[in-house]
């Protein structure tokens, strides 16, 4: 009989059905996540966009256009291509078919792709960066794969390598990072007595969920429930560990269910989050324990597993097999270290890779959230009609969006998010960044066909509104802030002149 699960080889390493698991849902992601970018190639991968390469390149080192691949062309055929190449390899993960080739260039091309426009680059990228480059050091064909016909040993045989040592150590260092991050939070939000709101309290009221959630708990129960989610992000790694060392499959399966449940809740309550929650339930995988195909009925047990033993190596031979993957993974985390403590503002700045490269903080959600954002772009049509340009509708409405609850979502979603943040881009960068709305207006609504001209914008306001949180799910009356008037008959938006350019309040409908 196999040697029971549990020790110090259930902690450091893990089991190849586990790493199945964790390939197979770490490809389907991925697909997800790549075929939704198709839509954002042109706004903010070409040359056509907000970004083209003519500003992008002048201002990176020669390491970032080596490694950027995505920076060899703007055109939309090149982008296309790479993009379709990058869905076919993670169908190749997804299937099991040469997965040594298909996580490599998966993690290269990645990383290229957020490297082409690193504005749009937040959390569920850096998921992905790390999932992905750990990916390779896993024998990720080892069990329900094409290619797994070729080996022969017990998939529920546990098993160490640099791969799920590291991996191990990246997914306690993040849950750690956030939890601490919200427990050191200098406002105390995440603290029983929060004032004036628990975080909580202020982020679960953005869906329909959320609102059926906030009626059945009421805010004495998110009050109480608040303190609970910085602890399990703390310890949640540790208490897996702690069960994967007893051998006590219960503990790691419930310490497992527990943070996805969390994930499924984020999901379930904030606008935006789904991808970013099920890519963090990918990491769990990692954590299942030896015969977890059977556990949950993904496989059964043959007695072809029973008779083939797993072939034992030395310490001299496991050193020559993993001598390489340690010291690349050595060398990536200490690169991590380095940036984080002991990196200037010049290696940190965008002008380099490492900041997209190395960068490993996982402190989102620190603190209670005191207002909701939404955005507008009030704009004036050559027929003399005013319309809302960022959500691409005839009527202006000044009013909190969403679906039946208030959110803090905008009229477009997904990568478009990051937009409103970029307002301090001054010149030549903004001029083309907000001159793509004016294009895309205008392409989108065909004013140079016949009968059209009057479509044409010819200049548009850009506002951020924003609304406090109050308590019961209340919000405090609307306040509004321009961010950038822009005039799209122009080129030169941000030059300074002192003849008084004339400026169209939107909301009363006349010149100022």
């Amino acid at each position: 009989m196999a040697k029971s699960w549990g020790g110090w080889a259930a902690i450091l390493g893990s089991n190849y059905e586990a790493i199945a698991l964790y390939r197979i849902s770490l490809g389907i992601m991925l697909l997800i996540e790549l075929v939704s970018r198709f839509q954002y190639l042109h706004p903010f991968y070409s040359d056509s966009g907000t970004l083209p390469l003519n500003i992008l390149l002048p201002k990176s080192d020669s390491l970032y256009k080596a490694v950027c691949i995505h920076c060899y062309s703007g055109s939309m055929i090149y982008l296309q291509l790479l993009l379709s190449l990058q869905v076919v390899l993670a169908v190749m993960l997804v299937v099991g078919h040469k997965t040594k080739l298909a996580s490599i260039a998966s993690w290269v091309l990645y990383l290229s792709l957020t490297l082409r426009n690193t504005w749009l680059n937040f959390i569920l990228d850096r998921y992905f960066h790390y999932l992905l480059f750990y990916s390779m050091f896993l024998p990720l064909d080892g069990a329900h794969a094409i290619d797994a016909k070729k080996y022969k040993y017990d998939h529920r045989k546990t098993f160490i390598s640099p791969g799920t040592i590291a991996l191990k150590v990246l997914i306690t260092w993040l849950y750690w990072d956030a939890g601490y991050g919200k427990y050191s939070d200098p406002l105390q939000g995440w603290t029983l007595n929060a004032k004036p709101l628990p975080a909580l309290d202020t982020y679960v009221r953005h869906t329909v969920v959320a609102r059926i959630m906030y009626g059945l708990l009421g805010p004495s129960g998110l009050r109480l429930m608040t303190p609970t989610v910085v602890y399990a992000e703390m310890f949640c790694a540790p208490v897996a560990l702690l069960g994967s060392l007893v051998g006590s499959k219960r503990i790691v399966y419930a310490t497992i269910i527990g943070m996805c449940s969390i994930h499924i809740g984020i999901a379930f309550t904030m606008r935006n989050t789904v991808l970013l929650s099920s890519v963090a339930c990918v990491a769990w995988c990692i954590f299942l324990p030896s015969g977890v195909g059977t556990d949950v009925g993904f496989s059964s047990e043959s007695k072809h597993d029973k008779k083939v033993k797993l072939q034992q190596h030395g310490a001299s031979t496991w050193a020559k097999r993993h001598g390489l993957s340690t010291l690349i993974i050595a060398a990536f985390a200490c690169g991590s270290v380095w940036f984080e403590m002991f990196s200037d503002q010049c290696n940190q700045s965008h002008k380099h890779i490492w900041s997209t490269l190395l960068h490993n903080r996982w402190n989102v959600f620190v603190g209670a959230e005191e207002y909701v954002t939404w955005e507008i772009a009030p704009g004036q049509l050559a027929d003399g009609s005013i319309v809302d340009v960022w959500s691409k509708s005839d009527e202006v409405n000044w009013n909190m969006p969403g679906a039946g609850a208030p959110c803090t979502s905008t009229a477009r979603a997904g990568r478009w998010r990051s937009y409103p943040y970029l307002a301090e881009l001054e010149g030549e960068d903004g001029e083309v960044l907000w001159s793509y709305l004016c294009r895309q207006w205008d392409e989108e609504n065909r004013v140079h066909e016949a009968g059209n001209e009057g479509k044409k914008l010819l200049k548009f306001n850009f506002f951020m509104l924003q609304a406090d949180v109050k308590p019961n799910m209340g919000f405090s009356a609307t306040r509004k802030r321009l961010i950038h008037s822009h005039d799209c008959l122009s080129k030169s938006n941000f030059v300074e002149e002192d003849d008084g350019n004339e400026t169209f309040d939107f909301a009363k409908g006349e010149e100022l």
